[in-house]
C-alpha cells in the first residue's frame, strides 16, 4: 500500500493521526559541577567535575516552570546589587536548552549560573523528602500576635554579594551569594585577582540550602543559647553537602581507583568548597571532614580525634568540625566493613590488596557499596532531625535523635550502623547527658510509659491525652486530600490550633501526667503573685504556643511502614537571659499515628533552673555577642550573614 493511499498520512489533508500521550519525564537534566570550577582546569580532575544533576520535573500546564527559574520551592532572582544590574532569566523550557542537557558550564554565563544554584538546591530538596517522608518547607515568616505566613518559594540571588561570602538570610528567606578577586597567594590555581563566584560551588549551594530547610523544621536552632546550637546548623549543613559528593557516579569511581578503595585518605570526597578556601587564601578546600595541609610541612595530615576538643572548642566552625568528623567517621567504619567481602575476593582471603591499579570491575563495585553506605548514612541524619528536642540542640542529642528514628524504622540493624555512630562519637568524647551507657537501649529516648514517676497515680492520668489523640485524628481524614504544600501548610495550622485549645480545657492543664511529659507549666496562678516569668493569660494560665506540625509517612527497607504526627509545644520565659533572649521549654511530641499512642515526648522543662544557669552563663561568655548588643541590642537575626564572612 501506498503512503498516499491513507488519508490520515496525506499532506494537507482533512484527517489528523490521533496523537498518543506524552508521558511527563521523570526528571530534568542539568548540567553542572560537581565541586567547583577550579577542578575543570586541572588535567587530573577535567573528566569529572562536569557533571549531570537529575532533579524532580517541575511545570505543568496549571504551573509551569517558569523563567528564572522559578517553580514550586525555589524563585531564582539575578540581581547584582553592587553593578544596579539584573542578567536575563533562564528559561530551562528553552528546547534548545532542554535538547542539551542545559547549558554548558561557564563561568561567564550568568545564565548557567542561575541553572547551578537551581540544580544543586532542588537536589537537596529532593534528599530531604526522600528521607523525612513529606514535602519540604521552608520557615514560615512568623509576626508577633498573628499566623503565621507560607512560605512557598526560597529566594535566591546567585550575585547578592561583591564579598567573599554567602549566607541563608532567616528574615529575607533566601541565599545570597557572593563573588570576590581571588587572593594572590591562590595564583597557583587562579588568576591573581580574578573573579570567584560562591554559587558555583556545589559545596556552598548544598550548604547554604540545608541552612534554609532545616530552619523550616527547628527555627530556634539558630538561636545561640547553647554552644551546639550554631555549630550543628553548621555541621549539619557541611554533611549534606559532603555526601551529596557520592551520588555522583564518575567522582566516586575516579576517587576509589586514585585512593585504591581506602576513602579515609585523601581525597576529594572529604573536602567543601575547594576553590573559595583557596581563593581566600587558605591552604586547601575550606574544610576537609578527613585531613588538613599542615600550614609548616605543606603536606597533608590525617585528622585524629581529640576527646578533649568536644569540651574546649568553643567558636561554631570549629565546634561543628567535631560533629562533622564523627558522622564522616561512622560513614568509613561502615564502607569498610560493606566491602570487607570484596577485598577478601580480590586478595585471596588476606584482606589485603595487592599493589598497583584496582581492576574496574571492583572499583565499580566499591564505588556501589561507597554510594549506598553514604546514602543510608544521610538519611539516617536527617531522619534524626524529627527526633530532637525543641529550642536548643547538643551533638548528645542529636547521637540519641539517630539512634531513635533508625530503631523505629529499621529494628534489625545487621550491619552495625547504629554502633557505628555510637563509636564515632564516644571517639570525640560526645556523649549524652543522663544516660546509663553508650548502648543502643540506653540512647533510644524513652517513651512515656518507661518513665519513673514518683507518684504512681500520675501515671494513670495518661488516658485523658489519649483521648486527645483519637479525637485529632477525626480532625485530619481530610489529611489525604492535600495536594500543595500550601494545603499542607494551612492544614498544619489548623491542627496546631485544634490541639491548642485540647489541651488548654482544665482537665489537661491539671494534668500532671501531660505536665511532666511535656515539660509545660499549665497551671493556673495568680496574677499578682506570679512569680514563675511566665506570660499569663486574662484568666491567669501560663501562655503556651504549639509551635509546629508536622506529618511524616516513611517506609523501612523490610517495607515497614511508619505514619507519625509531630508535634513541637513551648513556653518561654522573659528577663532570666542576657542579650534579651528568652528561656524556653517544651516537648517535641511523636504520636504514633497508626496505633494512636503517644510514642516519645523529648522534653526540656520550663521550670529547670540549671539550664537557665548554663544558658545564661554561656551567653555572658560570649564577649563579641555582649559587645554587639550592647550598640545593636538583641543579637543579629541574621547569624548566619557573620558566620560565614570571610
Amino acid at each position: 500500500m501506498s503512503l498516499g493511499a491513507n488519508k490520515n498520512y496525506e499532506l494537507g489533508g482533512s484527517q489528523h493521526r490521533k496523537q498518543s500521550a506524552v508521558p511527563i519525564p521523570p526528571a530534568r537534566r542539568l548540567r553542572g559541577y560537581a565541586f567547583d570550577p577550579s577542578l575543570s582546569i586541572v588535567l587530573e580532575t577535567s573528566f569529572i567535575n562536569e557533571i549531570i544533576f537529575e532533579v524532580d520535573w517541575e511545570g505543568f500546564e496549571e504551573s509551569p516552570l517558569l523563567p528564572g527559574p522559578i517553580g514550586e520551592y525555589l524563585e531564582v532572582i539575578d540581581y547584582d546589587p553592587a553593578s544596579r544590574c539584573f542578567y536575563d532569566p533562564i528559561d530551562l523550557n528553552n528546547p534548545y536548552i532542554l535538547a542539551q542537557d542545559g547549558l554548558a558550564p561557564a563561568e561567564g554565563n550568568p545564565q548557567f549560573h542561575q541553572q547551578m544554584v537551581y540544580a544543586v538546591a532542588m537536589t537537596t530538596i529532593q534528599n530531604f523528602e526522600s528521607a523525612l517522608g513529606r514535602r519540604a518547607m521552608w520557615a514560615p515568616l512568623l509576626r508577633e500576635g498573628q499566623d503565621s505566613v507560607f512560605i512557598k518559594r526560597l529566594r535566591i540571588y546567585p550575585h547578592a554579594l561583591r564579598q567573599s561570602n554567602a549566607y541563608y538570610s532567616a528574615t529575607k528567606k533566601a541565599l545570597l551569594f557572593g563573588y570576590f578577586p581571588a587572593s594572590p597567594r591562590s595564583s597557583g590555581i587562579h588568576i591573581p585577582g580574578g573573579t570567584v563566584f560562591t554559587c558555583l560551588s556545589h559545596d556552598i549551594i548544598a550548604h547554604e540550602t540545608t541552612h534554609a530547610l532545616l530552619d523550616g523544621m527547628h527555627q530556634r536552632f539558630i538561636e545561640p543559647v547553647h554552644p551546639d546550637n550554631l555549630a550543628f546548623h553548621e555541621a549539619f549543613a557541611d554533611i549534606v553537602a559532603l555526601f551529596q559528593h557520592f551520588t555522583f557516579p564518575n567522582v566516586l569511581e575516579n576517587q576509589i581507583a586514585k585512593t585504591r578503595g581506602d576513602l579515609g585518605s585523601e581525597n576529594l570526597l572529604g573536602q567543601l568548597a575547594q576553590q573559595f578556601g583557596l581563593a581566600i587564601g587558605n591552604y586547601g578546600a575550606l574544610r576537609n571532614a578527613i585531613g588538613e595541609i599542615n600550614p609548616e610541612t605543606q603536606r597533608w595530615e590525617l585528622i585524629r580525634p581529640d576527646p578533649n576538643a568536644y569540651l574546649t572548642t568553643k567558636e561554631p566552625h570549629g565546634r561543628g568540625a567535631i560533629l562533622v568528623g564523627a558522622l564522616f567517621d561512622a560513614f568509613i567504619s561502615i564502607y569498610n566493613k560493606r566491602i570487607a567481602d570484596y577485598k577478601r575476593i580480590a586478595s585471596n582471603g588476606t584482606g589485603i590488596l595487592q599493589e598497583g591499579e584496582l581492576h574496574p570491575d571492583l572499583v565499580k563495585r566499591l564505588a556501589r557499596e561507597a554510594s549506598k553506605a553514604a546514602q543510608h548514612i544521610l538519611t539516617m541524619c536527617i531522619r534524626g532531625l524529627d527526633y530532637c528536642p525543641p529550642n536548643e540542640i547538643s551533638f548528645g542529642d542529636y547521637l540519641r535523635a539517630i539512634i531513635t528514628a533508625d530503631y523505629d524504622l529499621v529494628p534489625n540493624d545487621n550491619m552495625g550502623y547504629r554502633i557505628a555512630f555510637i563509636e564515632a562519637f564516644k571517639r570525640r568524647g560526645i556523649y549524652p547527658r543522663n544516660v546509663r551507657s553508650m548502648s543502643v537501649d540506653s540512647l533510644r529516648w524513652k517513651m512515656p510509659h518507661e518513665l519513673a514517676f514518683a507518684d504512681t497515680a500520675i501515671a494513670t492520668q495518661s488516658e485523658d491525652f489519649q483521648k486527645i489523640i483519637r479525637e485529632l485524628q477525626d480532625d485530619t481524614i481530610e489529611a489525604a486530600l492535600i495536594q500543595t504544600r500550601e494545603q499542607a501548610f494551612e492544614f498544619s495550622q489548623f491542627i496546631a490550633k485544634k490541639f491548642k485549645e485540647k489541651i488548654s480545657n482544665d482537665l489537661i492543664r491539671n494534668n500532671r501526667w501531660f505536665r511532666e511529659v511535656s515539660g509545660l507549666d499549665l497551671a493556673r496562678k495568680e496574677p499578682r503573685s506570679n512569680a514563675s516569668g511566665l506570660k499569663l493569660d486574662k484568666k491567669g494560665y501560663p501562655v503556651f504556643e504549639v509551635h509546629s506540625v508536622r506529618l511524616s509517612a516513611r517506609t523501612g527497607p523490610s517495607g515497614n511502614s511508619l505514619d507519625q504526627l509531630i508535634l513541637t509545644v513551648s513556653q518561654e520565659k522573659e528577663d532570666l537571659l542576657p542579650g534579651g533572649y528568652k528561656f524556653r521549654g517544651g516537648a517535641t511530641l511523636l504520636i504514633d499515628w497508626k496505633n494512636l499512642t503517644l510514642k516519645y515526648a523529648i522534653k526540656r522543662r520550663i521550670d529547670d533552673d540549671s539550664r537557665v544557669a548554663e544558658q545564661g552563663e554561656y551567653l555572658r561568655s560570649q564577649v563579641g555577642l555582649s559587645l554587639r548588643e550592647t550598640y545593636f541590642g538583641r543579637a543579629s537575626n541574621e547569624p548566619f550573614m557573620a558566620l560565614h564572612a570571610h
